[in-house]
């Protein structure tokens, strides 16, 4: 009896394994040196790294999770709609989004929905993930300029103190842009070497005060460091927003435009 065809192509697990590590590792190697490294995947980054893609530079983007988006998956207080005050709706309008206006400037969208596009728009425009990875370290050139991020696996930083002697490894990047949200885990980094002032952290809610603030003082805060994003608050003792994300998209699309300038400014040089 002939043997029944199966509906998959006959493909094993060796051939499964040889196709994740190949690939994986052609598109590592291809990113060890980027344009720009955009450190942290929340809607601020996400619009940041898109942005820049867009305009043909090499963007890898890094989160120490296992997904991305940040919060801006879930909304406020685990109910996953997401709020934007006008003009942040013409973000959800580039990535078409749709959403409901609830009172005057005040617009709603589904988070999931929202949070979705935004990844798949950013991997379209050519934007490259590294996920499961951390922030460790800044690399830096002359005149403390910095020049690339230090990174390492995620799950290193669960293990027993004893066992986590695994070297970390260095990423290069024309630009390095701050995502990381309340943690400003870079500019922090930077403040410890002596190098910014020390970070006084966000300050408390003030919905109309934070989101003006946030974009106005996104920008370098280091030669080749940008902030973007809750990270630009906790840097500057600006006021938290909460859950509206209107500000956190336009302070990515804020922190793109600081980018690109910058980049174009090096090539010319």
């Amino acid at each position: 009896m002939a043997e029944k065809k199966g509906l998959f192509a006959p493909v094993g697990e060796k051939e499964v394994t040889r196709a994740i590590l190949e690939e994986y590792t052609k598109e590592f190697h291809e990113y060890v040196e980027s344009d720009v490294i955009v450190v942290g995947s929340g809607p601020s980054g996400l619009v940041a790294a898109k942005d820049i893609a867009k305009k043909r530079y090499k963007v890898l983007l890094v989160e120490r999770m296992n997904y991305l988006g940040g919060g801006f998956w879930i909304g406020g207080y685990l109910m996953n709609k997401v709020t934007v005050r006008d003009p942040g709706q013409k973000v959800l309008d580039e990535i078409e989004v749709p959403y409901k206006e609830v009172s005057d400037g005040l617009y709603v969208a589904d988070g999931p929905y929202a949070c979705s596009k935004l990844i798949a728009t950013a991997c379209e425009a050519g934007v490259k993930v590294a996920n499961m990875t951390m922030f460790d370290d800044l690399v830096f050139r002359e005149n403390a300029r910095v020049a690339g991020v230090v990174v390492n696996w995620t799950p290193i930083s669960n293990m027993p103190k004893e066992i986590t002697c695994l070297d970390p490894i260095a990423l290069e990047a024309k630009l390095v842009i701050d995502a990381t949200g309340h943690d400003a885990y870079l500019v922090s980094r930077l403040a410890q070497q002596g190098l910014f002032k020390k970070l006084p952290g966000h300050g408390s809610m003030w919905v109309e005060k934070a989101e003006d603030a946030l974009v106005e003082y996104t920008g370098e805060v280091h030669p080749g460091l940008i902030a973007c994003g809750m990270s630009v608050s906790s840097t500057y003792g600006l006021p938290r927003m909460g859950p509206t994300f209107g500000g956190m998209l336009l302070s990515g699309k804020k922190a793109a435009e600081v980018a690109i300038s910058i980049l174009q400014e090096q090539a010319r040089a």
